[in-house]
């Protein structure tokens, strides 16, 4: 990540960590931090379930993770792998035959719960088939799974027994030479994953998935989030994220992605910046933004967007901004592009005129990103 000397309080110092492949996407060392989501449809659907898969891809995820709780579904893990526009995470649990057969179905990495997986003997069965198909693994760490010793030892799930838990897991994997794994230590209670998480972010390399687990509906889950995730990434831990919400997981890539753009981690798509409006406004900003953000959805190109109701910060947004619009009076607004005042336009008109020229501006930065790679 390129260091802002200019301003230099916006610089995040990521954490170093090694590399591993899941799938085609790199995770850890200097790779952009990923976006994952889970499918929450029945995965021996292959068709609903490829379907939300290809929807949460379109949507910006790079990873998803599927379920696979049952020989059915490992079967149309097959499929499912085969068709698949990203990666596929089979998600194991209590029963290691079913990592076994994710990964000879064509699973890019297999998350494990080392709580209940089994004995070490299985575990050691699972990292061999692992191995035989270049299938990566997660040590995915959870507060309300942790094996029984360690709760009987710590007396309830702590930062401490959770890390404990990833690094006797690590031990295992390390100990039969398999090293292509990450790891996560995920917990409801924000405190609790983020203490963890810096915990173990100074015991080990390995990359770090990030999440707080079971976050809640599709606000209190984003707040919970942002929170947890966000502190913890400004400080430069975490490789790849997963925002954890009960909601379509479309909504998960979507709330993933504004966390890390919100700290410059990521650039994807339209950054609209707007007002919650006042009295003072010259038109409806609220539907406006609304409109403008399903309207510019199909737009990848990272740039920024200012939609402000009035002139009392409507021209310092737009200084900034790609494209901006700030409400006026009669009727009509002033557009801005590159941070200058351009020409009027009529309140009636703008929301058009504005989805015309955010696709004009992404067109050439488009075209001048081409030029500059050849």
């Amino acid at each position: 990540m390129s260091l802002n000397h200019v301003r230099p309080w916006r610089n995040i110092y990521r954490r170093k960590s090694r590399q591993i492949m899941v799938g085609n996407v790199a995770v850890g060392g200097d790779a952009p931090i990923s976006v994952q989501t889970m499918t929450n449809t029945i995965t021996t659907d292959v068709r609903g379930t490829l379907d939300q898969i290809i929807r949460s891809a379109e949507a910006g995820a790079d990873i998803v993770r599927v379920s696979v709780p049952d020989e059915a579904s490992a079967r149309a893990m097959k499929e499912i792998c085969r068709e698949s526009p990203v990666p596929i995470v089979a998600d194991i649990h209590f029963h290691y035959k079913r990592g076994i057969e994710a990964a000879e179905a064509g699973a890019a990495c297999l998350r494990i719960n080392p709580g209940n997986i089994g004995s070490q003997d299985r575990v050691k069965e699972v990292i061999r088939a692992a191995r035989d198909h270049n299938c990566s693994i997660r040590i995915g760490v959870n507060a309300g799974s942790l094996e029984k010793h360690l709760l009987e030892k710590y007396g309830e799930p702590t930062p401490e027994a959770m890390v404990e838990s990833g690094l006797d897991h690590i031990k295992v994997l390390q100990d039969n030479d398999f090293h292509d794994f990450k790891i996560s230590c995920k917990a409801s209670d924000v405190f609790m994953a983020a203490a963890a998480y810096q915990a173990l972010a100074e015991a080990t390399d390995a990359p770090i998935h990030l999440g707080i687990t079971e976050a809640g509906g599709l606000t209190s889950g984003t707040i919970k989030s942002a929170i947890g995730l966000g502190n913890l990434l400004w400080m430069g831990i975490g490789d790849t994220i997963r925002v954890s919400l009960s909601a379509d997981p479309v909504e998960e890539v979507k709330v993933g992605f504004e966390i890390l753009k919100s700290l410059g981690l990521r650039h994807r798509g339209v950054n609209i910046i707007s007002c919650p409006s006042c009295a003072r406004q010259g038109f409806d900003v609220i539907k406006t933004v609304e409109i403008l953000e399903q309207r510019l959805e199909h737009i990848k190109t990272p740039m920024s967007l200012s939609i402000i109701g009035c002139v009392v910060n409507g021209p310092g947004e737009a200084l900034m901004t790609d494209v901006g619009f700030t409400g006026g009076g009669a009727g009509s607004g002033m557009v801005y592009l590159a941070g200058k005042a351009s020409h009027k336009m009529s309140n009636e008109q703008m929301v058009e005129h504005i989805v015309e020229e955010v696709e004009k501006k992404a067109a050439e930065l488009e075209a001048a990103t081409a030029q500059a790679a050849e």
